[in-house]
């Protein structure tokens, strides 16, 4: 089933991790409206600028999955409202698709996740009814994951 132009269910609900555990991944009704309006405000836009398939590394996540990849207890995966987005190296990086989104997108949460001399590991956009423009860059301190507020490309080095 596609929920958007370029981006199928199968894409968004994806997971070895339920494959390996065995846990049937599908959304609700309202989940599945989530991730449409997820896909046509974000995936599509940013997949139509850059004229090149936008990969995704974590999309919606049935709670008993989330738990299992120990995601937060509030995550946005699990109401349809989020994807990680991964270019795993290509011509357009994950830098690339930070700088895009922030630019020019409504966004609820956008995070520039694990930067290494503004290289990111991968990035995280979610989408709501209220949508805050909230810009954090999630890095690691002692071991644990800490979420900073975003200012400026410094933050990413």
């Amino acid at each position: 089933m596609k929920v958007s132009k370029h981006l199928s269910l199968e894409e968004l609900t994806h997971s070895e991790t339920a494959i390996k555990l065995g846990i049937v991944n599908q959304p609700n009704q309202l989940q599945l409206a989530n991730l449409v309006r997820l896909a046509e405000k974000v995936f599509e836009p940013t997949r139509e600028h850059f004229k090149v398939p936008i990969y995704i590394s974590s999309g919606y996540r049935i709670m008993n999955l989330n738990q299992a990849v120990k995601g937060s207890i509030t995550s946005q995966h699990c109401t349809g409202e989020a994807i990680d987005i991964d270019m795993k190296g290509g011509k357009v990086t994950n830098k690339m698709i930070f700088d895009f989104i922030k630019d020019n997108l409504k966004f609820d949460q956008l995070i520039a996740e694990h930067p290494k001399n503004s290289d990111l590991s991968w990035v995280h956009v979610s989408y709501a009814d209220k949508n805050r423009q909230q810009i954090l860059v999630a890095k690691k301190v002692n071991g644990k994951t800490v979420y900073i507020p975003y200012k400026s490309d410094k933050d990413l080095i």
